[in-house]
C-alpha cells in the first residue's frame, strides 16, 4: 500500500485580513479566484486548478485531493467554484477567521437577544 504524503499549509488568511482589512482581503480572494480560474468557463474547475496548483504550492497533492478541494466548496452541484464558493471556501478553511467569524456572530445574538428583552 502507497503511503501518502501529509501536507500542512500555513493559514495566512488571518494575516491578511488584519493587514488588508476586510474589503482588501476578499479583493485579494477575488485576484485568487482570477489566477485559478478556467478562463472560458469563469470557474476553477478541477483541470484550471491542477494545471494551476503549482502556483499556490500544491504541486505534490494528488489528483484525488484537488478533487475533494472541488467537491468540499462545490454548494451548487456543478462539479467546479464559482467565486463566491471560492471565497466562502476559503473561509472555512481557515479555522482562526472562523473562530471569529463566531465570536461576531454570538455577540450579535447576545445583543439582540437582550434588545428583545
Amino acid at each position: 500500500m502507497e503511503a501518502r504524503k501529509s501536507v500542512h499549509f500555513q493559514d495566512l488568511l488571518p494575516i491578511m485580513a488584519q493587514n488588508l482589512g476586510g474589503e482588501g482581503l476578499i479583493r485579494e480572494l477575488c485576484n485568487g479566484f482570477r489566477v485559478l480560474m478556467d478562463g472560458e468557463k469563469g470557474l476553477i474547475t478541477f483541470e484550471s486548478l491542477k494545471r494551476n496548483s503549482v502556483l499556490l504550492g500544491l504541486q505534490d497533492f494528488e489528483e484525488d485531493d484537488l478533487r475533494n478541494m472541488i467537491g468540499e466548496g462545490d454548494l451548487d452541484g456543478d462539479g467546479a467554484l464559482n467565486q463566491m464558493e471560492f471565497c466562502v471556501l476559503m473561509f472555512r478553511l481557515s479555522p482562526q477567521l472562523m473562530g471569529g467569524a463566531e465570536r461576531f456572530l454570538d455577540g450579535g445574538l447576545l445583543q439582540a437577544h437582550r434588545k428583545q428583552q
